[in-house]
């Protein structure tokens, strides 16, 4: 069992899934747009929905991360109450995937030695979304 996480857009949730496909090299998303689901003459489709993600999902580094543009007219607060955590093995691939996802973000903190991590940092990307990174040597409970 795992847990998923789910991250919504506010009408850039191509844009946003293609990057991080690019960045962690997965496959291209498959993506099911809100005019290619089912339709109910009773709720007529805005016209702005159509090309709008309904759902896509990619696999970074063993775990799922579904995406979804929020529907027109519904909220949205981009990032909010959610990070990503990203813990992994190889140093290198780790310093790449924060380099990558650096580009017109934020950092919150660079990568750097800490107490628990060897190699630690975090940062908010370009889309809003915050990023942890840590560095997984063996010896600890991460």
């Amino acid at each position: 069992m795992s847990v998923d996480v789910y991250l919504n857009f506010n009408g850039n949730c191509r844009e946003a899934a293609e990057f991080y496909a690019e960045v962690f090299g997965t496959e291209k998303p498959q993506i099911m747009t809100f005019g290619e689901a089912p339709q109910n003459p009773e709720y007529p489709l805005p016209e702005e929905a159509k090309n709008m993600v309904m759902h896509t999902r990619l696999n970074i580094d063993g775990s799922n991360v579904m995406f979804s543009d929020v529907f027109p007219g519904m909220p949205f607060t981009a990032g909010n109450n959610i990070s990503l955590a990203i813990v992994n093995k190889d140093l290198d691939k780790l310093k790449s995937y924060f380099n990558k996802l650096k580009e017109g973000g934020s950092v919150t903190m660079e990568l750097q030695e800490t107490f628990w991590s060897k190699c630690y940092g975090s940062l908010k990307d370009k889309f809003g979304i915050e990023w942890l990174f840590n560095y997984d040597n063996g010896e600890g409970g991460m």
